[in-house]
């Protein structure tokens, strides 16, 4: 059996859509469990999510409440919820094409040493993608395309958390996803996905590419304006700086070399966009980084949306 688990937060423009694609899947609906786990919204998340339970009696859909604020909390939540072997991660403005499960589940059959999976992210962005937009900054906007193949993520690559699935039996062996990362609310502290991934990676765990499990990825212009991913990249130093230093002083040293490099790729990138006219790429790469930094060397920056 698939657990697709679907933690969501204040979600009611798009998480009907996403329970909707999940009930057009070509896959026996009795090889699948939905559970949407509703992280404390405040809007009309659970009056939807029970009429969608209503409409389908004859989905295996278990619906719950978790009171604590935090995106690790409600995943973790999900995980002790989940009667599968396979656990699938599916965010709440993401809208599974109908060949997704199959294709997880063969590909999961196929290559039991397999561990963990990441798949096809697009964005849909509702206004136009921002000029400023670049591929070093897709990350920012949970995009994921590595071709037509499937691959191993090599390096520090890891899926995207709008779409990755696990063994049930990882989460047994390495634990679970670190309360400490990941969204509250409307701070968007993250790195909760990227250090469950990492363990993994450090133990040699097979972490694959499959883009068959394709997802299109909601952007609406709230989460491309200057003002949220200033606030979302200061998050991502923030939570950098809590990954690194519960691993200690060593991974908190290495990992400030690794930024004064990127601090050096950042300038050359962005000295090639200025002579090809693409300025506003430029000074997107440049803020990220700054912000970033920011983050990293004042964790306690408050990112809330204000």
């Amino acid at each position: 059996m698939i657990s697709v688990i679907i933690c969501t937060y204040n979600r009611e423009k798009f998480i009907l859509k996403t329970l909707e694609c999940l009930a057009i899947q070509n896959f026996p609906i009795k090889d699948f469990e939905i559970i949407i786990v509703n992280n404390k919204s405040t809007d009309g998340t659970k009056a939807i999510c029970e009429n969608f339970i209503k409409k389908h009696p004859d989905l295996n859909t278990n619906y719950v409440e978790e009171y604590n604020q935090g995106h690790s909390f409600a995943r973790n939540r999900g995980i002790k919820e989940a009667k599968g072997e396979i656990l699938t991660f599916l965010d709440d403005d993401a809208f599974a094409v109908p060949g997704f499960l199959k294709a997880i589940n063969v590909f999961f059959l196929k290559n039991p040493s397999v561990d963990a999976i990441g798949g096809k992210v697009v964005p849909e962005f509702e206004t136009g993608k921002p000029n400023w937009m670049s591929p070093y900054l897709l990350p920012l906007v949970a995009a994921l395309d590595m071709g037509k193949s499937v691959k191993e993520f090599k390096g520090k690559g890891f899926p995207v958390g709008a779409n990755m699935s696990f063994r049930k039996s990882v989460f047994e062996k390495f634990g679970v996803f670190n309360s400490d990362l990941g969204r509250k609310g409307t701070q968007l502290l993250g790195g909760d996905e990227k250090d469950v991934f990492y363990r993994l990676k450090r133990a040699k765990a097979k972490v694959l590419y499959l883009p068959e499990a394709e997802v299109t990825h909601m952007m609406p212009p709230s989460r491309t304006s200057m003002d949220y991913i200033r606030r979302q990249s200061i998050a991502v130093g923030i939570a950098e700086r809590v990954r690194v230093e519960s691993l200690g002083k060593k991974e908190v040293l290495n990992r400030q070399l690794e930024e004064f490099f990127k601090v050096g790729a950042t300038f050359v990138i962005s000295f090639f966009y200025c002579l090809t006219l693409q300025l506003p790429k430029a000074i997107m790469l440049i803020k990220f980084r700054w912000w970033v930094l920011k983050g990293f060397y004042s964790p306690t920056i408050d990112t809330s949306q204000k």
